[in-house]
């Protein structure tokens, strides 16, 4: 298989490794919970690439990075859950959502400032759906990133 700056390569790479008998005996093995840590470390690794400034790191560790969502994306279709392209559809969904001042019928004459609420509102809006349809949590089982603020670096 040759390199290739198209994303359909990396996902039929994806394919090969977890493709049962002729796949990576290690990839076959893995499943969301094994995968996880890697996918923290490759987006810390990349936040540092940022905060030295090492552009070229940088695009090393966003491809390490976006490895680890294809191989989220790879398990999920495996389970017939969703694919790669889904994961795609409900980014640029909620890109579009989220900057109304852009996409949207309006005028797009919005100040800085108003975004940031915008978009603070929007997100309060969609955290608060995904709370509804999420079942009860259950108290025993508390994840280990639950007091950890989303998008927060130590």
């Amino acid at each position: 298989m040759t390199p290739s700056r198209d994303i359909s390569r990396l996902i039929e790479i994806m394919a090969a490794l977890r493709t049962p008998v002729t796949g990576c005996p290690w990839d076959l093995v893995q499943n969301f919970e094994t995968i996880a840590p890697y996918t923290i470390e490759e987006a810390y690794e990349v936040a540092d690439a940022i905060t030295r400034g090492d552009l070229d790191d940088l695009r090393e560790e966003l491809g390490d990075l976006l490895l680890q969502v294809v191989y989220h994306a790879r398990m999920a279709e495996e389970q017939n859950a969703f694919a790669f392209g889904d994961v795609v559809e409900a980014i640029t969904k909620k890109m579009i959502r989220r900057h109304p001042h852009v996409f949207a019928d309006k005028d797009g004459n919005i100040q800085p400032a108003g975004v940031k609420s915008a978009w603070e509102r929007i997100k309060a809006e969609e955290k608060a759906e995904r709370a509804a349809r999420r079942p009860p949590e259950d108290t025993a089982h508390t994840s280990l990133l639950a007091s950890v603020k989303a998008g927060s670096l130590p």
